[in-house]
Protein backbone atom coordinates (compact mmCIF):
# COMPACT_ATOMS: atom_id res chain seq x y z
CA UNK A 1 0.00 0.00 0.00
CA UNK A 2 2.89 2.12 0.38
CA UNK A 3 4.61 1.19 -2.45
CA UNK A 4 6.24 3.97 -5.25
CA UNK A 5 5.79 3.86 -8.65
CA UNK A 6 8.78 3.29 -9.83
CA UNK A 7 12.71 2.70 -9.01
CA UNK A 8 14.79 5.31 -8.01
CA UNK A 9 16.21 6.81 -11.17
CA UNK A 10 19.40 9.67 -11.14
CA UNK A 11 19.20 11.70 -13.57
CA UNK A 12 23.43 11.82 -14.61
CA UNK A 13 25.83 10.02 -16.52
CA UNK A 14 27.80 7.22 -15.66
CA UNK A 15 31.11 9.33 -15.97
CA UNK A 16 29.61 11.44 -13.23
CA UNK A 17 28.83 9.05 -11.08
CA UNK A 18 32.33 7.51 -11.01
CA UNK A 19 33.47 10.92 -10.63
CA UNK A 20 31.10 11.11 -7.29
CA UNK A 21 32.40 7.97 -6.37
CA UNK A 22 36.12 9.08 -6.86
CA UNK A 23 35.84 12.51 -4.59
CA UNK A 24 33.00 10.94 -2.38
CA UNK A 25 34.35 12.21 1.11
CA UNK A 26 35.18 15.15 -0.34
CA UNK A 27 32.09 16.51 -1.32
CA UNK A 28 30.18 14.82 2.19
CA UNK A 29 29.80 18.26 3.52
CA UNK A 30 28.85 20.49 0.58
CA UNK A 31 25.38 21.53 1.52
CA UNK A 32 24.63 19.24 4.17
CA UNK A 33 25.98 20.54 6.97
CA UNK A 34 24.15 20.83 10.45
CA UNK A 35 22.47 24.14 11.79
CA UNK A 36 25.10 25.93 13.33
CA UNK A 37 24.33 25.86 17.18
CA UNK A 38 22.10 28.87 18.10
CA UNK A 39 22.65 28.30 21.87
CA UNK A 40 24.37 26.17 24.39
CA UNK A 41 22.31 24.69 28.09
CA UNK A 42 23.72 23.20 31.06
CA UNK A 43 25.30 20.07 30.68
CA UNK A 44 24.11 17.01 32.31
CA UNK A 45 25.62 14.63 33.73
CA UNK A 46 26.06 11.76 30.98
CA UNK A 47 25.00 8.37 32.97
CA UNK A 48 21.61 10.06 34.43
CA UNK A 49 20.91 11.63 30.89
CA UNK A 50 21.30 7.73 29.48
CA UNK A 51 18.59 6.84 32.00
CA UNK A 52 16.18 9.60 30.69
CA UNK A 53 16.87 9.08 26.86
CA UNK A 54 16.74 5.16 26.82
CA UNK A 55 13.66 5.39 28.82
CA UNK A 56 12.25 7.92 25.90
CA UNK A 57 13.31 5.48 23.30
CA UNK A 58 12.30 2.41 24.99
CA UNK A 59 8.77 4.40 25.09
CA UNK A 60 8.56 5.11 21.27
CA UNK A 61 9.68 1.63 19.93
CA UNK A 62 6.78 0.35 22.26
CA UNK A 63 4.11 2.43 20.84
CA UNK A 64 5.30 2.26 17.42
CA UNK A 65 5.77 0.07 14.20
CA UNK A 66 6.17 0.68 10.81
CA UNK A 67 5.23 -0.79 7.20
CA UNK A 68 6.94 -4.13 7.43
CA UNK A 69 4.34 -5.54 5.15
CA UNK A 70 5.88 -3.83 2.33
CA UNK A 71 9.47 -5.08 2.70
CA UNK A 72 11.43 -6.18 0.71
CA UNK A 73 9.70 -4.83 -2.05
CA UNK A 74 8.54 -6.62 -4.93
CA UNK A 75 10.98 -6.92 -8.19
CA UNK A 76 10.88 -3.70 -9.96
CA UNK A 77 9.72 -1.67 -7.26
CA UNK A 78 10.58 0.12 -3.74
CA UNK A 79 9.28 1.38 -0.76
CA UNK A 80 9.50 4.21 2.00
CA UNK A 81 9.94 3.52 5.48
CA UNK A 82 6.48 5.10 7.37
CA UNK A 83 6.83 4.52 11.04
CA UNK A 84 3.52 5.03 12.67
CA UNK A 85 1.67 4.69 16.40
CA UNK A 86 0.17 1.73 17.78
CA UNK A 87 -3.06 2.91 17.25
CA UNK A 88 -6.11 2.05 14.97
CA UNK A 89 -5.76 0.08 12.12
CA UNK A 90 -2.19 -0.54 13.45
CA UNK A 91 -3.42 -1.55 16.91
CA UNK A 92 -2.56 -5.01 16.29
CA UNK A 93 0.69 -4.86 14.67
CA UNK A 94 4.09 -5.92 15.81
CA UNK A 95 5.98 -3.02 17.59
CA UNK A 96 9.28 -1.79 17.10
CA UNK A 97 11.21 -3.09 20.02
CA UNK A 98 10.47 -6.22 18.77
CA UNK A 99 12.20 -5.47 15.42
CA UNK A 100 15.22 -3.62 15.93
CA UNK A 101 18.57 -4.92 17.32
CA UNK A 102 20.50 -2.78 19.47
CA UNK A 103 23.90 -1.46 19.56
CA UNK A 104 26.49 0.11 22.01
CA UNK A 105 28.17 2.77 21.47
CA UNK A 106 30.79 4.37 23.55
CA UNK A 107 31.21 7.76 24.87
CA UNK A 108 34.40 9.56 26.98
CA UNK A 109 33.13 11.80 29.17
CA UNK A 110 35.88 12.95 31.89
CA UNK A 111 38.32 9.82 31.54
CA UNK A 112 35.20 7.46 31.62
CA UNK A 113 33.88 5.40 28.75
CA UNK A 114 30.11 5.05 28.68
CA UNK A 115 28.24 3.14 26.43
CA UNK A 116 24.86 4.38 25.02
CA UNK A 117 22.82 1.88 23.25
CA UNK A 118 21.13 2.83 19.92
CA UNK A 119 18.80 1.04 17.69
CA UNK A 120 18.41 -0.31 14.04
CA UNK A 121 15.99 -1.08 12.18
CA UNK A 122 16.75 -3.17 9.06
CA UNK A 123 13.72 -2.92 6.87
CA UNK A 124 15.49 -4.10 3.53
CA UNK A 125 19.34 -5.28 4.04
CA UNK A 126 20.64 -4.67 0.25
CA UNK A 127 22.02 -6.68 -2.07
CA UNK A 128 25.68 -5.73 -1.27
CA UNK A 129 26.32 -7.44 1.75
CA UNK A 130 30.19 -7.45 1.17
CA UNK A 131 30.66 -3.85 0.86
CA UNK A 132 28.75 -2.70 3.87
CA UNK A 133 29.78 1.01 5.07
CA UNK A 134 32.54 1.26 8.07
CA UNK A 135 32.28 4.31 10.48
CA UNK A 136 35.00 5.72 8.52
CA UNK A 137 33.76 5.56 4.40
CA UNK A 138 31.40 7.65 2.82
CA UNK A 139 27.89 7.16 1.66
CA UNK A 140 25.58 7.84 -0.63
CA UNK A 141 22.32 7.97 0.66
CA UNK A 142 19.05 9.84 1.30
CA UNK A 143 17.39 10.35 4.65
CA UNK A 144 14.77 11.96 7.14
CA UNK A 145 15.32 13.19 10.81
CA UNK A 146 12.81 13.38 13.04
CA UNK A 147 12.33 14.15 16.55
CA UNK A 148 10.20 11.40 19.27
CA UNK A 149 7.57 14.00 18.49
CA UNK A 150 7.15 12.66 15.03
CA UNK A 151 8.43 16.33 13.57
CA UNK A 152 10.93 16.18 10.90
CA UNK A 153 13.82 18.85 11.32
CA UNK A 154 16.14 17.55 8.17
CA UNK A 155 15.79 15.76 5.00
CA UNK A 156 17.20 14.90 1.70
CA UNK A 157 14.73 12.97 -0.56
CA UNK A 158 17.36 12.66 -3.23
CA UNK A 159 20.92 10.92 -2.05
CA UNK A 160 23.50 12.61 -0.90
CA UNK A 161 27.33 12.07 0.03
CA UNK A 162 28.18 11.71 4.14
CA UNK A 163 31.35 11.39 4.87
CA UNK A 164 31.20 9.46 8.25
CA UNK A 165 33.91 11.36 9.76
CA UNK A 166 32.24 14.50 9.93
CA UNK A 167 28.87 13.33 10.93
CA UNK A 168 27.24 12.71 14.42
CA UNK A 169 28.17 9.46 15.80
CA UNK A 170 24.81 7.70 15.90
CA UNK A 171 24.97 8.52 12.39
CA UNK A 172 27.75 6.92 12.03
CA UNK A 173 27.96 3.79 14.13
CA UNK A 174 24.00 3.09 12.93
CA UNK A 175 24.61 2.78 9.15
CA UNK A 176 26.99 -0.19 9.53
CA UNK A 177 24.69 -2.54 8.58
CA UNK A 178 22.89 -1.44 6.14
CA UNK A 179 24.19 -2.61 2.53
CA UNK A 180 24.10 -0.87 -0.45
CA UNK A 181 22.16 -1.65 -3.62
CA UNK A 182 23.05 -2.40 -7.20
CA UNK A 183 22.70 0.28 -10.13
CA UNK A 184 22.23 0.00 -13.75
CA UNK A 185 23.15 2.89 -16.42
CA UNK A 186 19.69 3.23 -18.58
CA UNK A 187 20.30 4.25 -22.24
CA UNK A 188 19.87 7.64 -21.86
CA UNK A 189 22.74 7.68 -19.24
CA UNK A 190 20.75 7.60 -16.01
CA UNK A 191 21.53 5.36 -13.12
CA UNK A 192 19.00 3.27 -11.79
CA UNK A 193 19.13 1.99 -8.16
CA UNK A 194 17.44 -1.12 -6.85
CA UNK A 195 17.95 -3.88 -4.31
CA UNK A 196 19.38 -0.66 -1.43
CA UNK A 197 19.22 -1.09 1.88
CA UNK A 198 16.71 0.77 3.73
CA UNK A 199 15.63 1.26 7.94
CA UNK A 200 16.17 3.53 10.59
CA UNK A 201 18.31 3.97 13.46
CA UNK A 202 16.93 5.47 16.74
CA UNK A 203 19.03 6.98 19.33
CA UNK A 204 20.08 9.14 22.40
CA UNK A 205 21.07 12.44 22.90
CA UNK A 206 24.67 11.98 23.64
CA UNK A 207 25.32 10.41 20.01
CA UNK A 208 23.47 13.09 18.57
CA UNK A 209 23.84 16.94 19.49
CA UNK A 210 23.61 16.84 23.45
CA UNK A 211 23.42 19.74 25.39
CA UNK A 212 23.37 21.95 21.53
CA UNK A 213 20.46 23.39 20.59
CA UNK A 214 20.53 22.88 16.60
CA UNK A 215 17.77 25.07 14.81
CA UNK A 216 14.77 22.85 15.51
CA UNK A 217 16.32 20.62 17.70
CA UNK A 218 15.98 20.88 21.16
CA UNK A 219 18.66 19.86 23.67
CA UNK A 220 19.19 16.38 25.13
CA UNK A 221 17.20 15.10 22.32
CA UNK A 222 17.02 11.49 21.01
CA UNK A 223 16.70 11.73 16.99
CA UNK A 224 15.35 9.40 14.60
CA UNK A 225 16.78 9.12 10.77
CA UNK A 226 14.99 7.09 7.87
CA UNK A 227 17.37 6.19 5.79
CA UNK A 228 18.07 4.60 2.01
CA UNK A 229 21.58 3.41 1.07
CA UNK A 230 22.47 3.36 -2.19
CA UNK A 231 26.22 2.89 -2.57
CA UNK A 232 29.43 2.94 -0.64
CA UNK A 233 32.90 4.68 -0.77
CA UNK A 234 35.57 3.33 1.02
CA UNK A 235 37.89 6.09 2.27
CA UNK A 236 42.08 6.62 2.97
CA UNK A 237 41.66 10.54 4.35
CA UNK A 238 44.95 11.35 4.42
CA UNK A 239 45.88 9.74 1.31
CA UNK A 240 48.74 7.41 2.56
CA UNK A 241 47.61 4.20 0.91
CA UNK A 242 45.74 2.83 4.21
CA UNK A 243 42.05 2.63 4.16
CA UNK A 244 41.26 4.92 7.20
CA UNK A 245 39.19 1.86 8.93
CA UNK A 246 42.56 0.37 8.97
CA UNK A 247 44.33 3.14 10.71
CA UNK A 248 43.50 1.19 13.74
CA UNK A 249 46.64 0.21 15.53
CA UNK A 250 45.67 -0.65 18.80
CA UNK A 251 42.45 -3.12 17.56
CA UNK A 252 39.35 -1.32 18.84
CA UNK A 253 37.74 -1.13 15.44
CA UNK A 254 37.69 2.43 16.40
CA UNK A 255 40.10 4.42 13.83
CA UNK A 256 39.17 7.78 16.01
CA UNK A 257 40.94 7.39 19.03
CA UNK A 258 44.46 6.27 17.75
CA UNK A 259 47.20 9.26 17.36
CA UNK A 260 50.69 7.35 17.03
CA UNK A 261 52.98 10.54 17.07
CA UNK A 262 50.64 12.24 20.06
CA UNK A 263 50.70 15.11 17.62
CA UNK A 264 47.00 15.79 18.07
CA UNK A 265 45.79 14.50 14.36
CA UNK A 266 44.33 10.94 14.43
CA UNK A 267 46.45 8.43 12.26
CA UNK A 268 43.69 8.59 9.89
CA UNK A 269 44.14 11.88 9.44
CA UNK A 270 47.89 12.32 9.54
CA UNK A 271 50.11 11.21 6.31
CA UNK A 272 52.98 10.53 9.01
CA UNK A 273 51.76 8.53 11.46
CA UNK A 274 54.62 8.22 13.57
CA UNK A 275 56.06 12.22 13.13
CA UNK A 276 59.56 10.58 12.21
CA UNK A 277 59.60 12.96 9.02
CA UNK A 278 58.88 10.36 6.52
CA UNK A 279 55.56 9.90 4.73
CA UNK A 280 53.32 6.82 5.77
CA UNK A 281 53.22 5.79 2.40
CA UNK A 282 57.11 5.44 2.04
CA UNK A 283 57.18 3.43 5.30
CA UNK A 284 54.55 1.07 4.76
CA UNK A 285 55.33 -1.43 1.96
CA UNK A 286 58.63 0.02 0.23
CA UNK A 287 59.21 -2.89 -1.05
CA UNK A 288 55.73 -4.05 -2.56
CA UNK A 289 55.71 -7.35 -1.52
CA UNK A 290 52.31 -7.25 0.40
CA UNK A 291 53.89 -7.37 3.92
CA UNK A 292 54.03 -4.20 5.85
CA UNK A 293 57.48 -3.45 6.77
CA UNK A 294 59.89 -3.50 9.81
CA UNK A 295 62.97 -3.13 9.01
CA UNK A 296 64.12 -3.43 12.81
CA UNK A 297 62.02 -6.54 13.49
CA UNK A 298 61.03 -5.21 16.65
CA UNK A 299 56.88 -5.33 16.05
CA UNK A 300 56.62 -2.44 15.34
CA UNK A 301 55.86 -1.78 11.24
CA UNK A 302 58.30 1.22 10.17
CA UNK A 303 55.29 3.70 9.66
CA UNK A 304 54.19 3.31 13.47
CA UNK A 305 58.24 3.19 14.72
CA UNK A 306 60.25 6.77 14.41
CA UNK A 307 63.69 5.01 15.36
CA UNK A 308 62.85 2.71 11.94
CA UNK A 309 65.39 3.71 9.37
Amino acid sequence: MYLAEQIFVMKFNLKHFILLLTVAFFLSGCGNNPPEIEEEVDVNNYSDQLLVDEALLQAYLRTHTYNYEDFPPQAGETAQILIDTLAGDFANKIPLIDLVESIEVPVESDGETINHRMYRLLANQGERTGFKPSIADSVYLAYKGRLLDGSVFDQNQYPVWFDLASVISGFRYGLQEFAPGNYTVENDGSIRFEDFGQGAIFFPSALGYYSQIKSTIPAYSPLIFEVSVYTVNTADHDFDGILSIHEDPDGDGNPYNDDTDGDGLTNMFDADDDGDGVLTINEYDTDEDGVIDDDDNDGTPNYLDPDAA
